[in-house]
């Protein structure tokens, strides 16, 4: 499982020209699913989403997570994050969990992080989505367990 974050200054999600999530300041994460994940990677994947500091305090480092910013996130499943792209000229997506353990496991993953006390939004899970973000910094990494 991995999460592409990217901290925003504003984000939301578009489906069939209806906004289907939105958020402010916080986090856009964007996730992969693989075959091998678990629901504990899933907790512990959004756990460290929660707590990644990228945030400037007021020394202007990167030393606030998502929750001291009273900030959001808006999480979108992207299974094209499990591609392999080692070779060739197209994307393998052999690695990617298939769409009943993926939903299962991105609800897991929504679920943790709103427990640990972030506003969560969400895209709509398998749907063909606009992504719109204004991206803060930009900063953006990419997170695995």
């Amino acid at each position: 499982m991995k999460a592409l974050i990217q901290r925003v200054s504003e984000a939301r999600v578009v489906v069939a020209g209806d906004v289907v999530g939105e958020i402010g300041q916080g986090l856009l994460v964007l996730l992969g699913v693989e075959k091998p994940d678990t629901e504990a990677e899933a907790k512990k994947l959004a756990q460290r989403v929660v707590g990644y500091r990228v945030f400037a305090d007021d020394e202007d480092k990167m030393n606030l997570d998502v929750r001291d910013i009273q900030g959001s996130l808006l999480v979108v499943s992207q299974f094209t994050l499990a591609a392999d792209t080692h070779k060739g000229r197209r994307p393998s997506f052999s690695s990617a969990a298939l769409p009943e353990q993926a939903l299962s496991l991105y609800q897991k993953f929504c679920d943790h992080a709103a427990l640990a006390d972030v506003h969560v939004q969400t895209g709509e899970f398998g749907a063909n989505m606009q992504v719109h973000l204004v991206n803060d910094g930009p900063v953006t990494f990419e997170l695995r367990v």
